[in-house]
């Protein structure tokens, strides 16, 4: 005779599997499901009924009231508040009121977009902090690089940009253009 109880291993009996809640498209009860992209929640009754939403939801948390601030656009107090891609400064009257302080940083020039020559190439970061500069113009313009772009022409080729890479000699100045990828050391 076994010590083990294998009756609490079976799937279909699982407490985690279950959720209290009912589907809104047919009325059946809700699994947590297991797919490619992980776990989400299901209804029971497929594929004859396809609700799914996401097991957590992305909702964002108030962390500290900013004392003595208010939205432009309400005059209610801001707040920092954590999201998805990390802490951002909000209204607190979400969701009747959308404001969100601009993250961009006055001080860091800009530098215009040498495919469109309309947009600029602002810094921005992807949801694991890796720092690209994007033209301002996407979708119409989709230039990027993941260098810190500099406002000197290339000497060899004329590309209005060059990139600023670091290296164990210093800084180094390098074209973005694959046919040419010509460098040179920055001069401080």
């Amino acid at each position: 005779m076994s010590k083990i109880d294998h009756s609490l291993f079976k799937a279909e009996e699982h407490a985690l599997e279950q959720i209290n809640d009912l589907c809104a498209k047919c009325g059946s009860a809700l699994k947590i499901k297991h797919g490619k992209s992980g776990p989400f929640i299901g209804c029971s009754q497929y594929p004859d009924c396809d609700f799914t939403k996401p097991l957590h939801e992305h909702e964002t948390a108030d962390v500290k009231v900013i004392e003595g601030s208010a939205c432009p656009l309400c005059s209610v107090s801001l707040v920092i508040k954590k999201g998805r891609y990390g802490l951002f400064i909000g209204c607190s009257n979400f969701p009747k009121c959308t404001y969100i302080e601009s993250t961009k940083q006055s001080s860091e020039e800009t530098v215009s977009c040498p495919s469109c020559k309309d947009g600029h190439l602002t810094k921005r970061a992807n949801k694991f902090g890796k720092q690209f500069y994007p033209c301002g113009n996407y979708p119409k313009c989709k230039y990027v690089v993941n260098f810190t772009p500099i406002a000197i022409p290339c000497p060899k080729c004329a590309w209005p940009i060059m990139l600023e890479k670091k290296s164990a000699q210093g800084n180094i100045l390098q074209c973005p253009q694959r046919l040419c990828g010509h460098k040179q050391m920055q001069n401080i």
